[in-house]
């Protein structure tokens, strides 16, 4: 089996490191058409995807990048024809017609474009031959599920030949909506309609020379994606009351009914298309070196509509509109590497350069609902920090909102507006140049020697403008003074905790604004401050946001590499030991960011700006162990690595119910086994297994700095409340399982003079926490997802009938737990306001595909 792990044509038992090869014939048996379908084939890849499909995120021994905000590089890097994507969610979509797809694990910092951390998934799609043939596919299934297909290709002349395919896919969507009184109209979510067209053209104008170009465009016009409520909690009860029923899932309602609660759309258009020019000269240089040029010009952009809060209450939403939503990647690419070899050494060098600028116009629009819903809360929390301190309440039942509004005279104390309420426009300009080699000395016929290194410079700069265009409230610069820039707000706030509590109403003022602030110096009635002060001024209704312009810069430069060292003992057995040191960019959070003293490392309760919102690259050092061996006269491949990775300052990007802030964890490591095999056994013609275990130990390390990681018992008059993200202090990864396993097998066979085949595929993942923060609500037990294939044909595969069905047994699984938006009040478990939400994984589907060659 080949590979061009190291970009050069490779057999796959010869390459020290650790990778798995998909064939085009399993690719097709287990219908992987883009690369979130590939997972089930890849122990320790995980692939998600959040509030739309532009949000997709890649993980490989439990290390990613989550993909809310792409201000945030990709820690597993996809490179496609060559051709390194900026982002996992940019190389998401139909990939045509495929060659072979290589999952490369662990840091690939030397060879592949950018820089990665984690791994990169390598595509290899089919090129040109100067044969002449046509293929076609019809596909229909559940869900009004419906695909065309269709390619041809041909030569020119005798010394040139191209290929184009084209594809159109589309169905109904797999998730029940209720909308309430809208305005969506949409009931189903999660649908499918998108165009693809791929054409390449081959050169060969002499015997040393061949220009390979190539041109794709990809549109998708969809809605995606609503989320469920797998926990619903006392916030409900206030969102119910505004929407005049139902606003959320019911306690006790079962989420995989899938039925989600939205009054606002989510529709996605997303547009990715591009040309690349790749040119291979073996020159007459250095002993008919091969020079290989890649020139890519690439164009990716995503509008999507959102309801942030999930639900049939109108509180924050944002409209499918470019200039309130939109996401935009212009990137020009060029690679050169001369590759060559003498008898001892093959040796390659080369340069990497990239131009990546990114758009993005981030909205927030503000609902009829969200005053009354934010008002209602604040009072609730309040209520709840007196009550648990032992003040008596008049009423010890959590109060309606249509009771409170009536206690305060119906004029609640939130925000005064509805409209647009935070308008962002961010520009950022990435360029990188690196210089790399690749080396391998034969040192005697068994032993060889690597040794790889890259130099790399990365400059960004962003320019961000923030505007409130419809208002915002004029937020104090302190919790404790909250009531002195909004004396209204408060004093409706403490007149209603008044005639709720004698207690409370005989307190001295200041004893009351110190209780309604937080103010740690009455902790015989600890007051809810920090949530007060974080509700009633978030960051899109913060006017301390509103007006700003900033400018931020980086420059930074770096050396990563890697040194090998593979012994063959035998033509059966070969072993290896390697040391990679990797490395990934920094950058800037490109959302509104706050805390309580408007540095990046304070508590994400306040509401003091953050002017400076970069972050650091994130490093790794890389260990292995691996043996690569092959048994029963070549028929079975048996492949095992144990790996040690120590990742510093990685970048976590955490959604905490009210924004999303980006932390560097100082110390992460991951550590374990990754073994493959592939049996095709002699006394079985016709049958194929392939199968695969990884075992990953993958670790935050202990005692991590900062206010939002300090934990019940260690709060501080800096830190005066547990933060969100306490949870994490040396605990198992989010999206981490220890142990996961796949495995397909493939039989076919002759029925007179037709074919049969058959092929199944599942894939084992133990439990694992889908959330950011690792609240136990958002646990995943463990499962399993199986896809099958049965087809009936031609002997000369003309045709081929083919009955298939995707998680056949319609295993249900949580994608990604996250906080309900505005819903999560505290970061205690089992605390009775907090909703939690969900992205599903796809239920079962099933259908039956037509395919004819000529």
């Amino acid at each position: 089996m080949t590979v061009t792990a190291q970009k050069r044509e490779e057999v796959l038992q010869n390459v020290p490191i650790t990778v798995a090869v998909i064939t085009e014939e399993l690719l097709q048996d287990t219908g992987v058409r883009d690369i979130k379908d590939l997972q089930i084939l890849v122990p320790g890849l995980t692939v998600t995807s959040t509030q739309n499909e532009a949000i997709t995120t890649a993980r490989i021994r439990g290390i990613g990048t989550v993909g809310d905000n792409v201000g945030l590089e990709s820690s597993v890097g996809v490179v496609i024809d060559g051709v390194y994507r900026p982002r996992n969610s940019v190389g998401f979509g139909d990939l045509g017609q495929l060659e072979r797809i290589e999952v490369l694990k662990g840091p690939q910092g030397t060879v592949f474009g950018k820089n990665t951390s984690a791994g990169v998934i390598n595509v290899v799609t089919r090129r040109p031959s100067y044969t002449q043939s046509a293929e076609g596919e019809v596909t229909v299934g559940n869900y009004g599920a419906i695909g065309v297909s269709g390619s041809y290709n041909d030569s020119l002349s005798d010394n040139s030949a191209f290929s184009i395919y084209a594809a159109k896919r589309k169905r109904d969507g797999w998730m029940d909506v209720r909308t309430g009184n809208g305005p969506r109209q949409e009931t189903d979510d999660y649908d499918q309609n998108f165009h693809t067209v791929r054409a390449k053209l081959l050169l060969e104008p002499t015997e040393s020379l061949e220009i390979l170009l190539s041109g794709d465009f990809t549109s998708r016009d969809e809605n995606c994606c609503t989320a469920v409520q797998t926990t619903v909690g006392g916030t409900a009860a206030i969102l119910n009351a505004l929407a005049g029923g139902r606003a959320v899932a019911a306690p006790g309602d079962d989420p995989f009914d899938r039925v989600a609660y939205s009054n606002r759309p989510t529709t996605q258009d997303i547009v990715d298309k591009g040309l690349s020019a790749e040119i291979n000269w073996d020159t007459p240089w250095f002993g008919g070196a091969t020079l290989t040029s890649i020139t890519a010009s690439r164009q990716w952009e995503a509008i999507n509509g959102l309801d942030y809060d999930f639900s049939t209450a109108d509180l924050l939403y944002r409209n499918a509109d470019q200039d309130e939503s939109f996401t935009g990647f212009d990137t020009f690419s060029q690679e050169l590497r001369l590759t060559g070899s003498s008898e001892r050494i093959d040796w390659m060098v080369g340069a990497f350069y990239s131009d990546e600028e990114l758009t993005r116009n981030e909205t927030y629009r503000i609902g009829p609902h969200y005053e009354p819903y934010v008002s209602t809360l604040v009072y609730q929390l309040v209520s709840q920090g007196l009550a648990a301190a032992g003040v008596p309440l008049n009423n010890p039942n959590n109060i309606s909102p249509d009771a409170f509004l009536a206690q305060v005279g119906g004029r609640p104390f939130g925000t005064g507006f509805t409209g647009l309420g935070s308008l962002d426009r961010y520009k950022q300009d990435a360029k990188s140049l690196a210089l790399f080699t690749n080396n391998t000395w034969h040192a005697t016929d068994a032993l060889d020697l690597t040794l790889g290194l890259r130099y790399t410079r990365e400059k960004k700069d962003l320019t961000s403008s923030y505007s409130n265009p419809s208002g915002s409230l004029a937020c104090s610069g302190t919790l404790a003074d909250q009531n002195a820039a909004n004396p209204n707000r408060f004093a409706l706030l403490r007149a209603a905790l008044a005639s709720r509590s004698t207690t409370f109403a005989n307190l001295p003022v200041a004893v009351q604004n110190a209780i309604m602030a937080g103010n740690p110096a009455t902790p015989d009635i600890p007051g809810v401050g920090a949530q007060i002060a974080g509700y009633m001024c978030l960051p899109w209704a913060n006017a301390l946001h509103n007006g700003r312009n900033t400018f931020q810069e980086m420059d930074d430069k770096e050396w990563s590499g890697t040194v090998k060292a593979a012994y063959r003992w035998n033509e059966n057995v070969m072993t290896y030991a390697s040391y990679a040191r990797g490395y990934k960019g920094g950058g800037f959070n490109l959302d509104r960011v706050q805390s309580s003293n408007g540095l990046s490392s304070g508590s994400a309760n306040g509401i003091q700006p953050v002017l400076d919102t970069s972050f650091g690259g994130e490093f790794v050092d890389s260990f292995e162990l691996g043996a690569k061996t092959t048994w029963l006269d070549g028929n079975l491949l048996l492949n095992a690595t144990l790996f040690h990775q120590k990742y510093e300052d990685f970048q976590l990007n955490s959604f905490l119910g009210t924004s999303f802030v980006v932390r560097s964890i100082p110390e992460v490591t991951s550590q374990g086994l990754d073994a493959e095999l592939m049996w095709q056994p002699k006394s079985i013609r016709g049958l194929m297994l392939q199968s695969g275990l990884m075992y990953a130990d993958t670790k935050y390390g202990d005692n991590i700095p900062g206010c939002d990681f300090v934990g019940p018992g260690q709060t501080s008059a800096a830190c005066p409340s547990v933060g969100a993200l306490y949870k994490l202090q040396g605990a198992q990864m989010s999206f981490a399982p220890k142990w996961s396993g796949s495995a397909a097998i493939t039989y076919e066979w002759d029925i007179g003079n037709l074919m049969a085949r058959f092929n199944i595929g599942a894939k084992y993942v133990s439990k694992y926490n889908t959330g950011s923060d690792l609240d136990p609500e958002k646990m995943q037990d463990a499962y399993t997802v199986a896809n099958a294939r049965f087809g009936i044909g031609a002997q000369d595969q003309r045709w081929m009938l083919e009955f298939w069905g995707t998680n056949i047994t319609d295993e249900d699984y949580v994608q990604v737990g996250f906080d309900g938006p505005l819903q999560n009040v505290s970061p205690a478990p089992n605390n009775p306001f907090n909703t939690f939400n969900a992205f599903l994984g796809a239920p079962r589907m099933y259908g039956v595909t037509l395919r004819v060659r000529y």
